[in-house]
C-alpha cells in the first residue's frame, strides 16, 4: 500500500487596487528646488479605509493628489486598477478619474448653480449615464431628500459635504480620495459627516484614502499612514501624537 502525497500550493496574493512605487515631487521656489514627496510607496487593497496623516506641511495632501492622477510625479509610478497613471495623457487622465475615482474636498466645490439633486447626478451627466434611481437613492442615504431643489448657498456646511460625499459616490467608483473632508466644519458636523462617509464606504465595498489631522479616524482605518517631511515615518500604526503636532 503506497502512501498519497498531497502537494500543498500557496494562495496567489491579491493585487493591490492601487500600487504606488518611488513616487518624487518636487517644486521649484525662485532658484530653489523643494522635495515635497521623497521616494513613497503604498499599497491599497479594494474596499479598504487607509488614512494619511501628518504635520501641516508634511506633503499628504500633494501625496493625494499624486495617488489621484492630480498630478504627475518627478519620477515613480501609479498604478489603479492594472492601469498606469503616469503614463496617461490629461485627456485620458480624466476620463479615468470619471470612471474609477471619486473625490470630497475641504472646501466641497459644489457648483453653485445647480441644485443639489444635479451636483449629485453631475458625474453621471458628464459621462452621459444619467441614473435617476441612483440620484434618488444617495439623496435619501445622506438624508438631503427634503433638499433636493436647494442651491449650496441655502445649505449649511454639513449639507454641503453630504452633497459631495453623495456625488463622489454616484459613479460607483472603485476609490474615493477625500482631502481634509472635514475640515470646514463644526464638531459635531465633522462627527456626523464622517460617520456618514465611512458608512456608506463599507456598503459600496468603494476604497477609501482621506487625508486628515484627526486621529479618531485611525480607529476605524484599515492602513494608517504618516507623511513627516516627504517620507513615510510610521505605517499601520497608531500614530504617536508627536507626529501629528
Amino acid at each position: 500500500m503506497t502512501a498519497t502525497s498531497h502537494s500543498t500550493t500557496e494562495p496567489t496574493p491579491v493585487k493591490p487596487l492601487l500600487h504606488a512605487s518611488n513616487l518624487s515631487k518636487s517644486v521649484l521656489l525662485g532658484e530653489q528646488r523643494i522635495d515635497i514627496i521623497k521616494g513613497i510607496d503604498i499599497d491599497i487593497k479594494a474596499g479598504e479605509f487607509t488614512v494619511i496623516m501628518g504635520k501641516s506641511g508634511s506633503g499628504k495632501s500633494t501625496l493625494l493628489g499624486l495617488l489621484a492622477g492630480l498630478d504627475y510625479p518627478d519620477s515613480g509610478e501609479v498604478w489603479l486598477n492594472g492601469q498606469n497613471l503616469t503614463q496617461l495623457s490629461e485627456d485620458d487622465l480624466a476620463q479615468k478619474r470619471q470612471q474609477d475615482m471619486g473625490f470630497v474636498f475641504q472646501s466641497f466645490h459644489l457648483l453653485p448653480t445647480l441644485t443639489v439633486a444635479e451636483n449629485i447626478a453631475f458625474p453621471l451627466d458628464i459621462a452621459r449615464r444619467p441614473d435617476a434611481a441612483r440620484v434618488e437613492e444617495l439623496l435619501t442615504a445622506v438624508g438631503l431628500t427634503h433638499r433636493r431643489n436647494s442651491l449650496p448657498h441655502q445649505l449649511s456646511g454639513g449639507e454641503q459635504q453630504r452633497t459631495a460625499l453623495a456625488r463622489a459616490l454616484v459613479a460607483r467608483p472603485k476609490i474615493i480620495f477625500a482631502d481634509e473632508p472635514t475640515g470646514n466644519l463644526d464638531e459635531q458636523n465633522a462627527q456626523q459627516v464622517m460617520t456618514l462617509l465611512l458608512e456608506l464606504q463599507q456598503q459600496s465595498g468603494t476604497a477609501l484614502v482621506v487625508v486628515t489631522h484627526d486621529p479618531a479616524l485611525t480607529e476605524h482605518a484599515d492602513q494608517v499612514v504618516v507623511i513627516q517631511d516627504g517620507l513615510v515615518e510610521e505605517r499601520n500604526a497608531k500614530p504617536s501624537p508627536a507626529a501629528l503636532a
